[in-house]
């Protein structure tokens, strides 16, 4: 095995500290900013949408404890891709890495700058295209983690430590300044299970994000000890902060206010505040979904580096010192591409459907390495019932979104489908 693609040796320069941060930095990003006004919006009732953030929240632990097992089991980079290469098929891992490649990764990244430029231009009223904001964030990341590990590593543990310091301060002063609202006039709407199904699912792509530590595998210090603890830890710290930030949003302001609304955060604060309180949050969430652009940009070129290390990819995407300076370069052009081209709600709705079903292919895959390497070897936490519930919710939410939005389903299946047929022809 080719050190540079697994992480042996003296790459293994990541701690439970750093690969814990990595989990927060990836998970707090655009979603949890801009979903429950667009849950509201179908739900039409606040405690329903809060309810499918617990939820989310119950499904992201599980996958992390599923996770952390084939963590233990196989402690190499490459996330999807190597589990499914070792625990159902090589042609698997490659249409994984795909995925990663474009749903895991590009299309996140280009989500999480939409988010921010939607908060800066509405805050600061700011001219100019925004689209400009979400291409400047990208390119500063790419090179923030593009020439050296540790001065990017370093910057974003200090980020992600101030920014969850930000949070909790918002939170404290927002439900302070909760306001007694009067009784509004809501739509006599009862939402249906459809309508539920395809909130869980933007809220899944809220919480994705909690497998970040699986793709520096290689780069972790004893990785089977390291890794499940660190997505456990950044998953809790995560979810705690959610459900916090949500229930704040959600009854500060009215609900016409607040449904259908990307920056219903933003709106939140001017309520709770005034335009102080608003500029302080929109701050707060501009170092959010930086920081959570910088680990995705950090996390996916090391798949893209296993993939070319395996020839699956051209070889000049392999690391080079101690970064794969050209996966990343890789992976800045292809975000900003989706930036200039793509609508926030849209994206929502198709990575929430096609990382959803990949993670649940790869929680398959350890069911199959469980069953075939036996309890000893591969131990895992709740066994059967966390695998079940994590599986079985993630199928229940993307046959509904399938049905309401076939186009964005149809969009997911395709991506699959590419990845299948791709490496050959790159073979050839």
């Amino acid at each position: 095995m080719d050190p540079a693609a697994t992480g042996s040796g003296d790459r293994r320069r990541l701690g439970l500290v750093s690969t814990s941060v990595l989990v927060v930095a990836s998970m707090v990003g655009a979603g949890v900013f801009t979903t429950s006004g667009y849950a509201l919006a179908d739900l039409q009732k606040r405690e329903v949408v809060l309810l499918a953030w617990v939820l989310g929240g119950i499904v992201a632990t599980s996958g992390a404890l599923c996770y952390g097992a084939l963590a233990r089991a196989i402690p190499e980079s490459g996330g999807e891709y190597t589990f499914l290469s070792r625990t159902v098929h090589p042609l698997a891992g490659v249409a994984a890495g795909w995925i990663s490649l474009i749903a895991g990764f590009t299309a996140p990244i280009a989500v999480t700058a939409l988010g921010l430029q939607s908060y800066l231009a509405s805050t600061f009223a700011l001219r100019g295209d925004p689209r400009w904001i979400g291409t400047g964030a990208i390119v500063c990341a790419g090179l923030l983690h593009g020439l050296r590990l540790r001065p990017g590593v370093m910057a974003q543990n200090a980020a992600v430590a101030l920014k969850l310091t930000l949070i909790a301060t918002f939170v404290l002063v927002g439900a302070w300044r909760l306001p007694q609202l009067p009784p509004e006039r809501l739509p006599a709407v009862t939402p249906d299970l459809g309508d539920f199904a395809v909130t869980l699912v933007w809220i899944s792509f809220a919480y994705s994000g909690w497998n970040a530590g699986v793709y520096v595998a290689g780069e972790v210090r004893d990785p089977e000890r390291n890794l499940p603890r660190a997505l456990l830890i950044g998953t809790g710290i995560v979810t705690a902060a959610y459900l916090a930030l949500n229930a704040v949003f959600l009854y500060s302001a009215h609900f016409h206010e607040l449904a259908g609304r990307a920056e219903v955060g933003a709106i939140a604060a001017e309520a709770l505040g005034g335009t102080g309180l608003r500029r302080f949050l929109t701050s707060i969430v501009a170092l959010a979904l930086f920081t959570s652009v910088s680990s995705m940009v950090m996390a996916g070129p090391r798949v893209y580096a296993r993939m070319a290390a395996d020839g699956v990819l051209p070889r000049a995407f392999q690391f080079e010192g101690e970064v794969p300076a050209r996966s990343v370069v890789l992976q800045v052009c292809l975000s900003v591409a989706v930036v200039w081209i793509a609508e926030l709600r849209e994206l929502l709705s198709y990575v929430g459907f096609t990382l959803g079903l990949c993670a649940a292919a790869t929680v398959l895959g350890l069911v199959r390495l469980r069953l075939r390497e036996g309890a000893e070897r591969v131990p895992v936490p709740g066994w059967p019932v966390v695998p079940a519930l994590y599986v079985g919710t993630t199928l229940f939410a993307s046959f509904y979104l399938a049905q309401r939005e076939p186009r964005q389903a149809l969009i997911g299946a395709a991506t699959a489908a590419i990845g299948f047929v791709l490496p050959r022809i790159w073979k050839r």
